[in-house]
């Protein structure tokens, strides 16, 4: 897995939704610059809803190279350029249903843990001009990753990611954005998800419903 693109929001874009004026950090562009990992975020990148963006297990977003031509094929109207799906770093080679939960990579001279897939929401939609998107991603089944930093520093186009620590827990970040949206939730998957330690403890405390 290598990076091929570092992108950033230099300045938010402001739409209308539902009436209000709201702003968003997910027109994110190349960028010819070294990204900068922090425990909370990637430095001079714009976030504006930290409740949701940002923080321990969302500091920064991975996404794979390898969607992009399924989803330039369904939009092929759009601008495209990487760091379209709101992502800091593009990766080649990032395949969701063989990366663990909680495994560790050297990334540049960071060091980053896998903790969670990327949940869609309607500013997808806004980038893209349609909330149809957001179906289609969930179906898609390829959601990217967010890491936690568990080491802060530079990453530049180029750099790989080098296995450091596999997680003894197998579950798989797919596994994981699957379980979000199944109906019917397999016990033996949701016990890896709770028995799983990189997993988000508010992430768990909403599956605990699904084991009683």
């Amino acid at each position: 897995m290598k990076v091929i693109s570092t992108n950033v929001c230099n300045e938010p874009k402001t739409f209308i939704w539902n009436g209000a004026e709201e702003q968003t950090g997910i027109f994110k562009f190349p960028t010819s610059e070294k990204l900068f990992l922090t425990k909370s975020d990637v430095r001079k990148d714009t976030i504006i809803n930290r409740v949701n963006h940002g923080g321990e297990n969302k500091a920064c977003y991975l996404f794979s190279a390898e969607q992009y031509p399924f989803w330039k094929e369904k939009y092929p109207k759009l601008d495209w350029n990487w760091g379209m799906f709101g992502e800091n770093l593009t990766i080649t080679g990032l395949d969701e249903s063989k990366i663990r939960v909680g495994s560790i990579y050297k990334l540049g001279n960071a060091l980053v843990q896998v903790s969670q897939p990327r949940e869609p929401c309607y500013k997808l939609g806004i980038r893209f001009g349609t909330q149809q998107i957001l179906k289609e991603f969930i179906d898609q089944n390829h959601p990217g990753t967010y890491v936690k930093i568990t080491e802060e520093g530079e990453v530049s186009v180029g750099d790989e990611l080098q296995l450091i620590q596999l997680s003894e827990n197998t579950l798989t970040v797919q596994e994981f954005y699957q379980l979000m949206f199944m109906k019917e939730k397999p016990k033996e998957l949701l016990h890896r998800f709770m028995e799983n330690p990189a997993v988000p403890q508010y992430k768990k405390d909403r599956m605990q419903k699904f084991l009683e």
